[in-house]
C-alpha cells in the first residue's frame, strides 16, 4: 500500500508586508544558481555577500540588530552615478526578490518614465491624512514617501508598521539614483494583494498580532513546499537562458523629469 504524502502546516498570510522576513534562500539561492552571482564563504561569520557577474553590485546579508540586513551598492556607471538599496531584517523576502528579479532581469531596460506610485494607486492606496509627500496602504500599515535630508538626498524609504504610530517592523530604503524601474518592481510586490506562505521557522512576530494580519493555516503536501524554491530557480534560470546577456543601459532620468512627490 502506497504510503501517503507527508502533510505540513502552512500560514498563508495578508497583508504580506507583515507577513515576517521568511527564507533568506529565496533570494540568494537564485540569485546564485540562475543569475551567476558569485558568493564568497566564511564559515565565521554569519553572513553572505554575492557580487554580480560584472563585478559591478554587492548584495551582503549580515545581521546587524541597529540597521538594514540588506544593502545592495551598486557601482557608478558612465550615465548614472553610484547607487544603493536595504532591506531590514524582517522585510519579506518576496519584496526583497521583486526588487533583485528586476535588477538582474536580462530583458528588462531603465526607464525614466517608471512611476513607482501607480502600483500602489491601482490598490487604493492614498496621500496620507497628515499631509506629506507618499502614499500610506488602505489599512494604515505600510507608508512610501520621498525624503529630502542631507544623508539622504531625494532617497525614498518604504516603512511597515503594526499600525498608525506604532513602532517600524521594518524599512526599505533606496538612495537617490537607484534606478526607478527596480523601485517600481518592489512597489509592485508590495502592492501585490495574495498572501504569502510562512512555515515552521518562517513564522515571526508581526505575524501574531489579529489586529493587523490575517493568518489562514492550511495542511499541504510537504514536497509542494521543498519544490517551491526549486521552480523559482529554474523558471529564472530559464529566463536567463531565453535572452541575450547584454542589457540596456540604467541611465539616469534627466532632473527636470524626476517625479517628487
Amino acid at each position: 500500500m502506497p504510503k501517503p504524502p507527508e502533510i505540513v502546516d502552512v500560514d498563508f498570510v495578508a497583508p504580506r508586508h507583515l507577513a515576517g522576513g521568511g527564507d533568506p534562500a529565496w533570494v540568494t539561492v537564485p540569485l546564485h544558481r540562475a543569475c551567476g552571482w558569485s558568493y564568497g564563504h566564511d564559515p565565521l561569520m554569519p553572513r553572505v555577500i554575492l557580487s554580480s557577474p560584472d563585478q559591478k553590485a554587492l548584495f551582503r546579508l549580515e545581521p546587524d540588530p541597529d540597521g538594514q540586513w540588506w544593502t545592495l551598492h551598486h557601482a557608478q556607471q558612465p550615465d548614472r552615478p553610484a547607487w544603493y538599496a536595504s532591506f531590514g531584517a524582517r522585510t519579506p523576502v518576496e519584496l526583497t526578490a521583486g526588487f533583485i528579479d528586476a535588477l538582474t532581469d536580462p530583458a528588462a531596460t531603465a526607464s525614466a518614465e517608471a512611476d513607482l506610485y501607480e502600483p500602489l494607486q491601482r490598490l487604493a492606496w492614498s496621500p496620507p491624512a497628515t499631509g506629506g509627500d507618499g502614499l500610506v496602504s488602505p489599512d494604515g500599515t505600510a507608508y512610501v514617501e520621498r525624503v529630502g535630508s542631507a544623508q539622504e538626498p531625494g532617497a525614498w524609504f518604504v516603512t511597515a508598521t503594526l499600525g498608525p504610530g506604532r513602532q517600524p517592523v521594518w524599512q526599505a530604503r533606496f538612495g537617490e539614483h537607484t534606478p526607478p524601474h527596480l523601485i517600481t518592481a518592489f512597489t509592485t510586490a508590495l502592492a501585490d494583494p495574495n498572501p504569502v506562505l510562512r512555515t515552521g521557522s518562517m513564522r515571526s512576530l508581526p505575524m501574531r498580532n489579529p489586529d493587523a494580519v490575517t493568518r489562514t493555516r492550511r495542511e499541504v503536501p510537504a514536497v509542494q513546499v521543498a519544490s517551491a524554491l526549486e521552480e523559482r530557480v529554474h523558471a529564472l534560470a530559464a529566463r536567463r537562458a531565453s535572452r541575450p546577456a547584454s542589457r540596456s543601459p540604467l541611465r539616469r532620468p534627466p532632473d527636470n523629469n524626476r517625479r517628487s512627490r
